[in-house]
């Protein structure tokens, strides 16, 4: 009797343990969660800040202030991949976050800063940088597993706020060229324009994602990396805003590379796409969607013959 009475207890300390392991799972992993979005949170508070500091005339501070919400914004990703806490909610909570932090923010800092005294044309390169970066947020959603993950199609939005942001912070600190002067409006006009409508563009911008790993980074890149570190901090406004502007011209300049070699733009699907798996390119025309003959002459087969294929080989 004892002995049934124990097997039949089994059952219920069983089940007992299996919910503690699901309630304690279910704990951790919500936990982790929170994790990655407590930097795109930071980040859009960042955002939140440099908005209002521009309002009060605080130029310099909006401007850092958005340079390290793209800081808190580079983080949130490697986090959740590093702790597996990739979700849905995530990816739409750092796109709302994007647009507010490399949209609004840069577009209204820059038109409180100067672009106000060109009146409609001030407002206009505002909204037309806003509008650029909320299409390119939306594209690059769509484009996520399509594009060639090595690029990025068109400069990304945090580093065409990085370039308005770096020319206010530099025109703040007074390091702007003298020859300027009366004409500072109209150069931060055609910055703004132009930082807009390369987001949107089709160039390819190196995104780093190349798969090589600084583990294994041979020793030059430390030196490379002391040396930028000390140039940055040497004059951070300059050093910054001529980086962003090279890297923002880097993209026109590669893809004048690939016209003249005649190769295929690596962010265009119609015309290249690549097999993640391997390093090999494989163009696009090489696949059945292009060739409607062969796809309309594989559906004329024999039905018989189909059937004979997809019908399981059994051995006698």
């Amino acid at each position: 009797m004892a002995v049934e009475r124990i097997r039949r207890r089994r059952p219920v300390r069983q089940r007992i343990i299996e919910v503690g392991r699901k309630k304690v799972v279910k704990v951790r992993s919500r936990g982790l969660f929170v994790l990655p979005n407590l930097f795109t949170t930071a980040s859009l508070f960042c955002a939140f800040i440099s908005i209002v500091q521009a309002m009060e005339q605080n130029f310099g501070l909006a401007a850092l202030m958005i340079m390290l919400s793209m800081l808190f914004d580079g983080m949130d990703g490697r986090v959740a991949r590093l702790t597996h806490t990739q979700s849905e909610f995530g990816v739409q909570f750092d796109s709302i976050a994007d647009m507010t932090a490399f949209g609004v923010a840069p577009a209204l800092v820059m038109y409180k800063f100067c672009l106000y005294t060109l009146g409609g044309l001030g407002w206009a390169a505002a909204f037309v940088y806003c509008l650029c970066a909320g299409v390119r947020l939306a594209r690059f959603n769509c484009n996520v597993g399509v594009v060639d993950k090595r690029f990025f199609q068109g400069l990304p939005s945090p580093a065409a706020a990085a370039l308005l942001a770096g020319f206010v912070w530099l025109a703040v600190e007074n390091k702007m060229p003298t020859f300027l002067g009366e004409s500072l409006p109209w150069f931060a006009f055609v910055l703004t324009i132009y930082a807009g409508l390369t987001m949107v563009c089709n160039a390819p911008f190196y995104s780093g994602k190349s798969g090589v790993s600084l583990k294994n980074a041979p020793f030059i890149v430390m030196v490379a990396g002391a040396l930028a570190f000390i140039l940055i901090s040497s004059n951070p406004p300059l050093a910054i805003f001529t980086i962003f502007c090279v890297y923002a011209l880097s993209g026109y300049a590669y893809q004048l590379w690939l016209f003249i070699s005649d190769k295929p733009n690596p962010v265009l699907p119609g015309e290249y796409t690549v097999d993640f798996g391997s390093s090999e390119p494989e163009s696009v025309a090489e696949a059945g969607p292009d060739f409607p003959e062969e796809e309309l002459a594989e559906t004329k087969t024999d039905p018989s013959a189909r059937q004979s294929e997809s019908s399981p080989s059994v051995k006698p």
